[in-house]
């Protein structure tokens, strides 16, 4: 038989096609994008700036003294004497001041920053160090008798350029505030010899400082993006912060509302089954007038709608138990063979009486022989009842219910009822798969039921790893499909061979 698509729906009534979405978190990310969105010139930007244009120096705090000690080391070794030493001397205690500066608003507080005195005091300490690259230009090595010296110092300046280009890119200007003066001075020693080597030097080096002013500016805009990407991960996290304790607390609650339901129902079960035991065998013996006589009819009847309203509370309450139950994975499975047919067999029989009463008739189409299934044989019975008892109430008198039995296209086996009756429309199919949901036309023409039925059968064939389908027309009927798993079906035992009797004794004696 082919299988018809699943209709499938949740427990709780969601309309999925449409967003759902909570005013507080929204405002909550509208603000925080807001905040993201602001850029350099913002007083919480321009700090963050300077901390990372402070860190920068502290780290790379040892590249250009190093620098420094070399070309001082290089000097000594050319003849150039206590000069070079002098520069080196005063300019390692320049980049000391900036690195000791530096570690000082390292460590200080962002917020404790006074940004338009630590920008000053900073671009002050570059312009002093750019006054000992300006002293180093316009020395010159008349000892030394090195040709290429001035090629040296510009290859010199273009190297201590390109290293604050890097470190200082955090805060604008610094470059241009180091390097300004001394490409000035190179400029102009090296314009009274006016060489072609010092012109090409002069003119490598008036190029190269707005190139790397160009290189700093866009390093400076990377560190923004990454201030503006960092601010952005510490909202998210506070923000999920904020959702996880949310949540936590709505678990919290949830867990002691769950509590509370289940002691609920432990408590009332007692409570409620002991004195509607007593109602129903009470008005049981006064319906069938076990004691005696009633002469007023009416007093009989009423006895007899008092035990239909017990019986219907007291299977209210069962369904209710059974829902909770496997809602909350507490449903314990015994599982064992069970044959499919002489089950569905056996609810169709219980069920005739209810269909005969309302004209209704019951055909069985089932296979001629299916191998066992292993599973609990109660909650077999209990889908088989729920699902036919659903039938009969909702198919008008005169009506025909359907009920086969037999095996998927993938090997598992299935419980299939349909019936002729109103049908469900396609909008309230997940209204019926909820509990305590029905249907708009069943409500007005069905008898009085829980709502229960389906998502009993639902929770129970999840349980054996099933599936539910339920496929309806309006007007045209029904049909609820309970499918069990290939893995459910038992295969057949080869039967064991039969000895001869003379071949059995022997083989006693043997032994």
């Amino acid at each position: 038989m082919p299988l018809l698509r699943t209709n499938t729906a949740d427990k709780f009534i969601v309309d999925r096609r449409k967003t759902h979405r909570n005013s507080d978190v929204s405002r909550a990310v509208k603000h925080t994008r807001d905040r993201l969105s602001q850029r350099s010139g913002s007083p919480a930007f321009d700090r963050e700036l300077l901390k990372l244009h402070a860190r920068a120096i502290v780290t790379g705090a040892s590249a250009i003294p190093l620098l420094v000690l070399v070309i001082a080391a290089a000097g000594l070794l050319g003849g150039m004497g206590g000069t070079i030493l002098s520069w080196a001397l005063v300019t390692v205690t320049c980049y000391t001041g900036i690195a000791l500066f530096a570690r000082s608003i390292d460590k200080a507080d962002t917020a404790r920053i006074e940004l338009a005195a630590t920008k000053r005091n900073f671009l002050i300490l570059h312009s002093l160090s750019g006054l000992c690259w300006a002293y180093l230009a316009s020395l010159g090595c008349g000892e030394c008798q090195v040709e290429q010296f001035p090629v040296i110092k510009a290859v010199v300046l273009l190297l201590a350029m390109a290293a604050t280009a890097i470190i200082a890119s955090s805060l604008r200007g610094a470059l241009v505030a180091t390097f300004a003066a001394p490409v000035i001075v190179y400029g102009v020693v090296g314009a009274r010899y006016w060489m072609p080597v010092e012109a090409t030097m002069i003119g490598l080096l008036a190029i190269s400082l707005p190139f790397f002013a160009y290189v700093a500016g866009h390093l400076n805009r990377s560190a923004l993006m990454l201030l503006s990407f960092r601010r952005e991960k510490d909202g998210l996290i506070a923000e999920l912060e904020t959702a996880k304790s949310m949540s936590d607390e709505a678990r919290r609650r949830a867990e002691e509302a769950n509590l509370a339901k289940s002691r609920f129902l432990a408590s009332m079960s007692h409570e409620l089954r002991t004195p509607l035991n007593a109602i129903l065998g009470f008005s049981e013996v006064m319906s069938n007038e076990v004691l005696g006589q009633i002469q007023n009819t009416t007093y009989k009847e009423y006895a007899r709608d008092i035990h239909d309203s017990g019986r219907h509370l007291l299977d209210l309450i069962n369904e209710i138990l059974d829902l909770s139950r496997i809602e909350a994975g507490r449903y314990q499975l015994n599982e064992e063979p069970v044959s499919l047919l002489d089950v569905v067999e056996e609810c169709c029989h219980l069920m005739e009486l209810r269909a005969r009463n309302k004209d209704l008739r019951i055909v069985q189409q089932f296979e001629a022989s299916l191998p066992r299934l292993f599973a609990d044989e109660r909650a077999i019975r209990q889908i088989a009842l729920n699902l036919i008892s659903n039938a009969v109430k909702f198919t008008p008198a005169g009506g025909e219910i359907v009920v086969k039995v037999g095996w998927t296209a993938g090997g598992g086996q299935y419980v299939s009822v349909a019936d002729d009756g109103p049908g469900i429309p396609p909008d309230e199919i997940p209204v019926v798969l909820s509990a305590f949901g029905q249907g708009s036309i069943a409500i007005k023409s069905a008898e009085q039921g829980t709502g229960l039925g389906l998502p009993i059968v639902q929770g129970l064939l999840a349980m054996h790893g099933g599936e539910f389908q339920l496929n309806s027309k309006l007007r045209e009927g029904t049909e609820a499909i309970a499918i069990f798993p290939r893995g459910r079906v038992m295969e057949d035992m080869p039967a064991l061979p039969t000895l001869p009797l003379r071949a059995v004794a022997s083989g006693g004696r043997r032994r």
